[in-house]
């Protein structure tokens, strides 16, 4: 294999395969990319079996076949070359990265140890406003676990309701629910969180082809396509966690909220809760730390429902991360009291719920 592109073209194709690479493999095969050239295109794949990135560029073929290369050296290689156009090609076992001057050789990886990967199928995906898509998921998976202890709620549910999809994740301590009306997709499952952050990253554009068939959740544009591999199990039941009413609600403006949250953290950390009391003409914050100090301000808001005020405490970080994913001017807290979880919504918007449990204080 030997090719030729303007260096910017090639890093560019490299990095977002990378984003397929896991940080860590069992398998040394998988540290790689796979390279492969036909006609006047270039298709760069990675993967770790769970997340497989594959992105395409044009470029000039001076000789067509395939390599695999060492992922993270090739890009970074190719990044630290001159601007202008770039050679790479398979010479002696060694992938030779050239340019106007520097010249890198990296050690190939066995072409035949590559997974054999399925043909991307988009048979009836649908196609959506990527910028959309890629805020959907950017709110829902704040929600999803980190702990692969738990690889249930390491995922997003991708389910149908009456108006479209609904995306769903959670943590156990908070749940976020995105609602895309008028979307209809092929196909239902639990989807890799970590895969789907990397959908913008990836393979974003204007447009982007969607499906969920069989094992796997497919996400496909004009720069390349994402496949993911669907978590095996059952999700929780989220709904029964939505209470149908709530007696108080609390509306407050969002960036005011997160000034106050901003130099309520200088004192507290995650395992310090963040205190709000909420009554009418606005809230408290309040944070105290034995060992620092505290800090309190006072927010203007509006307070009306069934109790006098309201004392509640969250966790600093997962209460900002809600407060940033809202969209809107304005946030509305729903609250039954300072022992149950509080649902977060943008005022006018009811496409996005952030659901979160209260932390018990002294």
């Amino acid at each position: 294999m030997r090719i030729r592109a303007e260096r910017d073209d090639l890093a560019d194709v490299f990095s977002r395969a990378n984003r397929g690479v896991g940080l860590r493999s069992a398998q040394p095969i998988l540290t790689g990319v796979l390279c492969e050239v036909s006609g006047s295109t270039l298709q760069v794949t990675g993967t770790d079996l769970e997340v497989t990135v594959r992105t395409t560029t044009q470029v000039e073929v001076l000789e067509e076949g395939s390599l695999v290369a060492p992922a993270k050296l090739v890009a970074e290689a190719i990044k630290k070359m001159p601007v202008g156009a770039v050679m790479v090609a398979s010479e002696d076992g060694e992938v030779v990265i050239s340019g106007k001057g520097p010249k890198f050789s990296l050690r190939e990886l066995p072409v035949s140890e590559f997974p054999q990967l399925p043909d991307v199928s988009l048979e009836g995906a649908t196609t959506v406003d990527g910028t959309l898509l890629a805020d959907a998921i950017a709110q829902v998976t704040i929600g999803a676990s980190s702990d692969a202890a738990r690889p249930i709620l390491t995922g997003v549910l991708v389910e149908h309701d009456d108006d479209g999809v609904r995306f769903v994740a959670t943590d156990s301590y908070r749940l976020a629910v995105r609602s895309l009306p008028g979307v209809e997709l092929a196909g239902s499952g639990l989807v890799p969180a970590r895969g789907l952050r990397e959908m913008a990253r990836t393979i974003g554009s204007a447009k982007v082809s969607v499906g969920v068939m069989g094992r796997e959740a497919v996400f496909a544009s004009d720069r390349g396509s994402l496949t993911l591999r669907l978590i095996e199990g059952t999700f929780p039941n989220y709904r029964q966690l939505l209470p149908a009413s709530y007696p108080n609600r609390f509306v407050v403006n969002k960036e005011a909220l997160l000034e106050a949250l901003g130099r309520a953290s200088l004192v507290a950390e995650d395992h310090i809760p963040v205190r709000l009391r909420m009554a009418d003409g606005g809230v408290e914050v309040t944070v105290i730390r034995q060992d620092v100090g505290g800090e309190v301000e006072q927010i203007e808001g509006t307070f009306e429902g069934e109790a006098d005020e309201v004392l509640i405490a969250f966790n600093p970080r997962y209460l900002t991360d809600g407060v940033q994913a809202i969209v809107a001017d304005e946030i509305e807290f729903s609250v039954i009291d300072g022992l149950k979880p509080s649902v977060l919504r943008g005022v006018g918007d009811e496409h996005f719920t952030y659901l979160l449990m209260p932390v018990r204080v002294a």
